[in-house]
């Protein structure tokens, strides 16, 4: 049995999607419950390079001592009846759980099942950040890069589970509700616990890393969710790096491959896939000593999890200029407020693309 699965305390069945959200359990679980019996449900999608970081991220879990459960939770049609149908159990069961994503709806299906007192929703990012000023304001529960758009008929026909999972996050007198993040959360609803991840477990487990000379650059997905235009990106990408001295570019898992090798005949930068969330690879290094990214989660994460090295952490804003006709009205704004808010950076202002 493994150090951790046979411990006393309550049992916290954890919903996860993403490596990212994989990493920050393991950060609240290694600061807030160590001794809690924790059973780790991946919600496995189907994209290969996000399956698989998950595959390396649920490895150092049972390394430490975590039970993890793998579900092929998109594996066709009948694949989520099959999932939900072999978690009622455990989620009857669960006296806490813990999620990577409220605004999923595999997770939020799963939040009408259960029956736990607690629930945790651990930082995914620029995500957090949404969800909770919505769930401050009372609003339903949507991605920030889709404010705006007309709800499709799936949309429809999800409402009311959207509905109930927003209730259920709402805190009253027989529910606890922890809200356990690294970004700048200034609006949390009443009643709902702040913590911060600090990536102790991460700096722990990793590092300190090995320091090169130079830049490495920080891939976002902007392009592939709509918002920003890709030859804008692309050209951005170019002058950052030249006026750097950038070598390196570590994609984002859901950059198309199509983009990745226009950058590398383009940019002359060697793209590099990573097998685990950039706060383990920059811990684990060789990193350079600059990291230029664009606004992201990793403008909030990479000053924690590098606490401590010479390593600067620099972003470059998004010109209005650069965004599609189909953005998001909330585009602008809410990309500034990423920078903006992040902390022990330092600002680029946007570059010319050429």
């Amino acid at each position: 049995m493994s150090p951790r699965a046979g411990n006393a305390g309550p049992h916290t069945l954890a919903f996860v999607e993403s490596p990212v959200q994989l990493l920050n359990v393991l950060e609240w679980a290694h600061v807030h419950a160590p001794g809690a019996g924790l059973t780790l449900v991946v919600l496995s999608p189907v994209d290969p390079m996000t399956r698989g970081q998950l595959r390396r991220m649920a490895e150092l879990a049972r390394e430490e001592g975590y039970e993890v459960r793998w579900e092929e939770a998109r594996g066709g049609a009948s694949a989520p009846f099959q999932t939900i149908g072999g978690l009622m159990g455990p989620l009857r069961r669960a006296e806490r759980i813990v999620m990577g994503d409220p605004f999923s709806r595999y997770v939020q299906l799963l939040l009408t099942i259960t029956r736990a007192r607690d629930l945790v929703v651990v930082d995914d990012g620029t995500a957090t950040m949404e969800f909770v000023a919505q769930l401050a304001r009372g609003e339903r529960l949507e991605r920030w890069h889709r404010r705006g758009s007309r709800p499709g008929a799936r949309d429809l026909l999800f409402a009311p589970v959207s509905s109930s999972a927003r209730r259920r996050l709402t805190p009253g007198e027989r529910r606890r509700v922890e809200i356990f993040s690294s970004m700048p959360i200034d609006e949390a609803p009443g009643g709902v616990t702040v913590t911060a991840n600090d990536f102790s477990w991460t700096r722990t487990r990793f590092g300190p890393p090995r320091i090169t000379k130079g830049a490495d650059m920080v891939g976002t997905s902007l392009v592939e969710t709509g918002v920003v235009d890709g030859e804008r990106y692309i050209d951005a990408v170019r002058s950052l790096a030249k006026a750097h001295g950038a070598r390196r570019y570590f994609a984002h898992r859901r950059e198309s491959t199509d983009k990745l090798h226009r950058l590398a005949v383009e940019t002359g930068l060697e793209i590099v896939r990573p097998d685990l969330p950039l706060e383990l690879i920059a811990r684990r290094g060789p990193i350079g000593r600059t990291i230029l990214s664009f606004p992201s989660t990793v403008v909030h994460t990479l000053p924690l999890a590098l606490v401590g090295t010479d390593v600067r952490v620099a972003v470059c804003d998004i010109n209005p200029e650069w965004l599609t006709r189909t953005a998001s009205p909330r585009a602008q704004g809410f990309l500034d407020g990423v920078t903006g808010t992040a902390r022990d950076v330092h600002r680029l202002s946007a570059v010319r693309a050429v």
